[in-house]
């Protein structure tokens, strides 16, 4: 039998990986290996050295103990809003108390600042400003309309070009191609369109919090409509990135998604305007979520081989079968 005390203590794990969204932060450390493996690393780089490599293993923990500590902080905050908003998962995470929730937050500041320093003091200070930026989101911009929304969608896109400019600076950046760059950009504003999309969703289901905490968020000061038509313009401008990286750049199988994408973005958008409480806009967010989330595993899609070969062998055999296709035809004995 379990004692009550062991309950307890179980309960509070449970409560505090609900604080930090355990879940949210396992999905983006694979995500970030998997975007530094088939989108931000030069082809030069095999994915094995890249999945080894000490330094990128560090600035994928600090990454995923940065947002952690942003989720703590955010939810301290946010204590008396979610009540309202999520009375049930709000149950849940006040198991901790408020007073260990700061602790669990300097301690995990501090460890990312202790593994950054160990990498270079840029990183430390990249990290150091990563942290004070969250704080103040969670603590003043998340408060306003427009600017809070853009600077979420920001924060959650930023690690990535941290470990893109490692990895470029790896390798050199004699290495570097204008190409490359640009289906970068085209896939980090697709993300963000679709992450910013989702802030103002949540800003309509959230309304009642937020109007009892004096949130100035676009539905509150603007109203419903106004957001769907803001939302709308997002979402209709979705088409630019997935256009690029459909028709212009090269994706492999990763096309497959955007083209499902399409279809789910429009189902979105007629389901916005047909939806008015909060049940609704709680659906449409957990949709773009589920977009976002199976985004990130379909990234193995642009190159589904180097899981198997690694990126040095695929490219190898690229080469060769060039090389046999277009060489001229010579006999063993070099009568051909």
């Amino acid at each position: 039998m379990v004692s009550r005390k062991n309950k307890l203590l179980l309960l509070k794990i449970i409560s505090l990986f609900s604080v930090i969204r355990g879940y949210n932060v396992a999905v983006i450390a694979v995500a970030q290996y998997l975007a530094a493996i088939f989108i931000l690393a030069p082809k030069s780089i095999p994915a094995l050295s890249i999945i080894l490599d000490f330094r990128v293993f560090i600035l994928v923990l600090a990454s995923s103990l940065s947002i952690a500590s942003g989720y703590i902080i955010n939810n301290f905050y946010d204590s008396q809003k979610d009540l309202i908003n999520r009375p049930n998962k709000s149950m849940l995470d006040r198991l901790v108390s408020q007073k260990t929730k700061l602790y669990v937050y300097f301690t995990v500041n501090f460890f990312v600042a202790l593994i950054s320093v160990f990498l270079s003091w840029r990183v430390l200070l990249f990290f150091s400003a990563y942290i004070f930026l969250i704080w103040f989101y969670s603590h003043k911009l998340k408060k306003y309309a427009i600017i809070g929304n853009i600077t979420a969608a920001l924060l959650a896109i930023l690690p990535f070009f941290a470990i893109m400019i490692y990895l470029f600076k790896k390798e050199g950046f004699q290495h570097f191609e204008i190409q490359h760059a640009e289906i970068i950009f085209a896939h980090a504003s697709f993300l963000f369109l679709l992450i910013l999309i989702r802030e103002m969703i949540k800003d309509l289901e959230n309304i009642a919090g937020d109007l009892a905490n004096n949130y100035q968020t676009i539905p509150v000061i603007y109203g419903e409509r106004a957001s769907k038509i803001i939302i709308t313009v997002l979402t209709v401008l979705t088409i630019f990135p997935v256009y690029l990286l459909i028709d212009v750049y090269d994706v492999g199988y990763m096309d497959i998604y955007f083209y499902v994408c399409l279809i789910f973005l429009i189902l979105f958008l007629i389901k916005l305007w047909a939806t008015t409480g909060k049940p609704g806009f709680l659906r449409l967010h957990n949709l773009l979520k589920f977009l976002i989330v199976a985004g990130v595993f379909c990234i193995v899609l642009i190159e589904p081989t180097v899981l198997i070969h690694g990126r040095e062998r695929v490219e190898r055999k690229l080469i060769i079968d060039n090389l046999l296709r277009y060489a001229p035809y010579r006999s063993p004995f070099g009568l051909g």
